[in-house]
């Protein structure tokens, strides 16, 4: 499948920060994305197998490490104790990780809690306009709330706890104890909540599987970890999670373990889900799809190519009045959810 795997990084627009200022997540910050790329040296980061991550932890000479490590724990106090110091004096940041690959180039900051050996991680990107309103679209659509901050060009996101989707599917699908019925539903909605917001590029690297011990059993929950892909590609299928050949043996186990009535009643659950949230959120959400309507986040042939694939998907012409992909998220929301969740006039 022809994956835009080098998307443009698309600048944020004077409108895009005024959103992020009225819903707190824009802050000023200690440090910069820039700061990061300063460092001294870098070695591969090897797991525990003796696996190459493709990741490097880099250092900096003593003085500046210092110093970043005063800075990071200050980024990691406004992100989950909205800027309380009180207990940073607790907190290191013990290594930083930097990948050259992907279209974010993030930085993973490690922060350990001195007094029981505890740690945590978040991470420094380039702010990219796409993955922000992935971001959000997730925050308020899904049932995962997102904490994200931004300041100028430097994007902060807190780590999504779960086992990576490829090393789920090769190491774990295949254990006796796995409840594969619960997996195979919780892929059928994640597909849905993808498709139906235009998340794309769902390959099996970019989510992660969050297992939750039950009473007498496991609950899983598949999330997704990459939103540089929100609403960029013109080809349909490409925001759908099953369309991806690395996820074939989840989508065989479904084909499997599903039959088509029951497959049909978890999308449906899963939207109604989604419109009761797009409800209850109506008007930041009308907020955010104002701001998207009107931002350049693809070419127009995507755009033209989309926005002809859905009209032939749903038998209907009400694409053709969109001009950009927030228009066509707009619309397709309203299309998959029903005008019950319609965004709040205005």
């Amino acid at each position: 499948m022809d994956i835009s795997r080098k998307k443009p990084a698309y600048p944020l627009t004077p409108a895009l920060r005024e959103y992020l200022r009225d819903y707190d997540r824009a802050v000023a910050l200690p440090v910069a994305y820039a700061d990061l790329r300063r460092f001294s040296n870098s070695f591969p980061l090897i797991d525990r197998t003796g696996k190459d991550t493709l990741w490097q932890t880099i250092y900096f000479e003593g003085p500046e490490m210092q110093e970043l490590s005063t800075a990071l724990t200050e980024v990691y106090a406004l992100l989950k104790t909205a800027g309380d110091l009180s207990f940073s004096k607790h907190l290191v940041a013990d290594r930083i990780d930097y990948c050259e690959f992907g279209n974010s180039q993030p930085f993973r900051v490690r922060i350990v809690n001195l007094l029981n050996d505890n740690y945590d991680y978040f991470y420094v990107k380039q702010a990219d306009a796409s993955r922000l309103y992935g971001l959000e679209l997730e925050h308020l659509l899904s049932p995962n709330s997102i904490n994200f901050l931004v300041s100028g060009d430097t994007l902060i996101e807190e780590h999504i706890v779960g086992i990576p989707g490829d090393d789920f599917i090769e190491k774990h699908l295949s254990r006796p104890h796995l409840n594969q019925v619960r997996i195979a539903k919780e892929f059928v909605k994640f597909n849905e909540r993808c498709f139906v917001r235009l998340l794309g590029d769902m390959r099996a690297y970019n989510y992660v599987i969050a297992v939750t011990p039950d009473f007498e059993d496991e609950q899983y929950r598949v999330r997704a970890i990459d939103f540089d892909q929100q609403s960029y590609e013109g080809r349909r299928s490409m925001y759908l999670p099953r369309s991806f050949k690395d996820n074939a043996p989840v989508v065989d186990m479904c084909a499997h373990l599903l039959k088509p009535d029951t497959v049909r009643q978890y999308q449906t659950e899963e939207r109604a889900l989604m419109a009761g949230r797009a409800r209850a959120e109506r008007h930041r959400l009308k907020a955010l799809l104002d701001v998207m309507r009107a931002h350049d986040l693809a070419p127009l042939d995507k755009v033209e190519q989309l926005k002809t694939e859905l009209n032939r998907y749903h038998h209907t012409q009400a694409f053709d009045a969109c001009d950009s992909m927030g228009d066509l998220v707009r619309q397709h929301l309203w299309q998959m959810l029903g005008p019950s969740a319609k965004p709040a006039a205005g």
